[in-house]
């Protein structure tokens, strides 16, 4: 490169700068279009080998037209709802017949068996979009009508609204948060005013062009996303694609001290960090895309919209960041200036005495953490995934729950969410009876031709029937889940029938057994894809293994600790079924990251060195620029918390909590010590374990100081060794 003329050297940077600068104008506005095509209905959603899923599609033969339920419950302000006010309600409500998104006539208005409250039921267009708001108000403004009684909205168009408004804003809000969050963290930590600009740049270009591909995919149907796959989707390139620019830059300002040419500095840092950016990319994006084996849509969703945003985020670490770091040089580290003594392991003080302090006592060192980590992963049972209540669902109030719980408290648990049941015609008596008998169930009957139960005699479609029933408890409670065991067991008995059972209820009891089955299949898999990385990569077999177990045992430790926060200090019942499984990938893909960046150094180091000083060596000279890293991306999670939905709140508390127990004790201590302890036979079968002693053969407790540092590597040295490395 140092041959080429000055003008060819600079022209591949410029053209990069180039490009990326038209990518960010063009594709940029899409990362705040993606809600465009993004939908909140969660039917959509469904397991789709489920038996409700089954019975959903059945049930939509059986209505004229498509549509979303609206329950308003009225309460009378004193004692008992009077004649004159249910007919006041009836007419109240009916006058919205015609209306624009209101599909047929809404039903009169039923008192309560307590007479304390009245509901009727208005069914509005399910496409009704950003008009949703506005129908449900004119539904609002003819129920306050009533003299004498408090009027409220339940049912599934009150909370898709409330749900739509919880994403209200979340491009815009979200990426500011995280953003912000970064650019603090590194203003703080590299004390530079261009380094932290350049890459928010990056990130954001990143974030744009993922958006664009998802969007032209959901835009095609190719995938679906929702309100918390978008959401994940900006957090995950934000946070990835920092975490590989940091490794980089630091990398370019190593060699930039070096070499002392900008250009080649740059080539350097992209040839040498490429193997454990791109590693480490992998084990996200295929743990991500190991998520297609999932029987949930929005899981398998997630999977190649993730894995298209952890491409993009590679991308740009390492063509636009390159490209700009060459054109900048040590201006891109204003105020600060590269010193030659930063391509050693020289002015690491922290982490020398890190190091020193693991190779002193390596066996005591990762017993005692490895016992901590274990009592935290002690509670890991206690944490409960059954689904999370309707009251829980958001994290501050919500009008919809509000008028659910007042429906609960004045009809049967299930009304509004009715249980349905759909049979063969000539067995309608004998399932109506079977589910009548069901313990749990308040009341059932057959649709009419009006589609209300009991109206006339049963609507036939196709030669099959459909069933209503109510529940005695409450639709999202695990008594009601436990009536649909029962409830199917029953119907399913009844020969001829070929019955089905679905509705609310059994779409959430469906979605909580296809998580758990979800979790035994996709778990090995996103274990056996690191493993089979890790392999690759360091060329040994006893290391992956280990760094595999200890991110586990990570996971388990975070969930043990979030069970107690989520119950003790945020009030969680318990989380979403998918809350575990979206952990475990992220977690542990996102923590076998800092140990391939600090392996992968140790690994170089080791081969010049030894294992033993491989190991102080590389967790020296990785140190800060892994934990800035770990720091950055548990801040970039924990930016979901400002949507006030309690699934994407414990999910970013699992992350961010993680990824610094990951950063902060797993590799900074428990990691080195184990290999130190076990010596050069933890790279069996690779050369290193063939390698004999470097001065420790494993199992040697040190009580004796450290031996003095490693000297320093001259500077032809330090050019031509390490994958990725770091300055404090």
């Amino acid at each position: 490169m140092k041959s080429a003329p000055r003008w060819a050297r600079w022209l591949v940077p410029v053209a990069l700068l180039l490009v990326w600068l038209g990518v960010g104008g063009t594709l940029g506005p899409y990362a705040g279009k993606l809600g465009e095509v993004a939908t909140n209905d969660q039917a959509a959603f469904l397991p789709q080998s489920a038996e409700s899923t089954k019975a959903l599609k059945e049930q939509k033969a059986f209505d004229r037209s498509e549509t979303l339920p609206a329950i308003v419950v009225w309460t009378a302000d004193e004692g008992r709802a009077t004649p004159e006010q249910r007919q006041a309600a009836t007419e109240a409500i009916g006058s919205l017949a015609g209306n624009p998104g209101v599909v047929g006539r809404p039903s009169p208005a039923l008192t309560s068996e307590d007479g304390e409250a009245m509901q009727a039921v208005v069914q509005l267009a399910p496409d009704l979009g950003d008009e949703l708001p506005d129908v449900l108000g004119r539904v609002r403004d003819a129920a306050d009508k009533v003299p004498g009684t408090s009027a409220q909205l339940a049912g599934p168009a009150a909370s898709q609204a409330d749900l739509s408004d919880a994403f209200a804003g979340i491009d815009g809000l979200l990426l500011g948060v995280a953003l912000g969050a970064v650019l603090l963290i590194l203003l703080l930590v590299y004390r530079s005013v261009l380094l932290p600009l350049v890459i928010i740049v990056g990130a954001v270009f990143a974030l744009g062009l993922a958006c664009a591909v998802v969007y032209a995919l959901a835009d095609h149907d190719v995938v679906r996303v929702d309100g918390q796959v978008q959401g994940i989707l900006s957090i995950l390139v934000i946070g990835a694609a920092t975490d590989y620019a940091l490794l980089l830059a630091a990398r370019f300002r190593e060699e930039l001290a070096v070499s002392g040419d900008r250009a080649v500095a740059a080539a350097a840092a992209v040839r040498r960090s490429f193997a454990a950016i791109t590693a480490s990319a992998a084990t996200v994006a295929m743990g991500l895309l190991a998520l297609l084996a999932s029987d949930l849509t929005n899981n398998r969703a997630l999977g190649p919209v993730g894995a298209i945003g952890i491409v993009c985020a590679v991308l740009t670490t390492l063509t636009f960041l390159p490209a700009v770091l060459a054109l900048l040089g040590r201006a891109a580290y204003w105020p600060s200036r590269p010193k030659a003594s930063d391509a050693t392991v020289e002015g690491h003080g922290v982490w020398r005495r890190i190091a020193a302090m693991v190779d002193r006592r390596p066996r005591r060192t990762w017993v005692v953490t490895a016992l901590v980590l274990a009592a935290c992963a002690a509670f890991a049972p206690s944490l409960s995934s059954k689904g999370v209540p309707l009251d829980e669902i958001f994290v501050n109030d919500a009008p919809s729950v509000t008028a659910q719980e007042t429906l609960a408290q004045h009809f049967p648990g299930g009304s509004g969410n009715p249980t349905v049941i759909i049979a063969n015609e000539g067995r309608t008596a004998q399932v109506t009876a079977a589910v009548k008998a069901t313990e749990g169930v308040d009341s059932a009957a057959a649709a009419g031709p009006s589609g209300r139960p009991g109206a006339g005699e049963p609507q036939v479609v196709g030669g099959r029937v459909r069933i209503d029933a109510t529940l005695s408890a409450p639709a999202d409670s695990d008594a009601a889940k436990d009536t649909i065991e029962r409830l199917r067991e029953n119907v399913h008995a009844e020969p001829g029938a070929d019955a089905v059972v679905g509705g609310y209820t059994a779409q959430q009891y469906d979605t909580q057994q296809t998580a758990a089955r979800d979790r035994t299949v996709i778990v090995p898999i996103v274990l056996a894809i690191i493993l089979l990385i890790l392999v690759l990569l360091l060329r040994a077999l006893l290391v992956p293994v280990l760094l595999v177990a200890t991110v586990g045992l990570n996971f388990a430790a975070t969930l043990g600790v979030s069970s107690l926060v989520f119950e003790h200090l945020l009030g969680f019942s318990g989380t979403d079924a998918s809350v575990p499984l979206y952990g475990f990938v992220f977690l542990v893909a996102l923590g076998v990251d800092y140990n391939i960046f600090l392996m992968s150094r140790v690994r170089e180091e080791a081969l010049r060195h030894g294992s033993r000083q491989g190991v102080l060596r590389g967790l020296t000279t990785t140190g800060g620029v892994i934990t800035s890293a770990g720091v950055v991306l548990a801040a970039t999670f924990a930016a979901l918390m400002v949507i006030p939905l309690a699934f994407l709140v414990q999910i970013a508390f699992i992350v961010a909590f993680g990824v610094l127990l990951d950063t902060l004790v797993v590799r900074s201590l428990l990691v080195p010590a184990l290999v130190i302890d076990i010596g050069p036979r933890a790279w069996w079968p690779g050369a290193l374990a063939r390698e004999g002693g470097d001065g420790n053969t494993g199992g040697t407790e040190r009580e004796h100081p450290a031996p003095s540092e490693p000297a320093a590597p001259t500077n032809g040295e330090s050019a031509s060794r390490g994958t990725c490395s770091g300055t404090s």
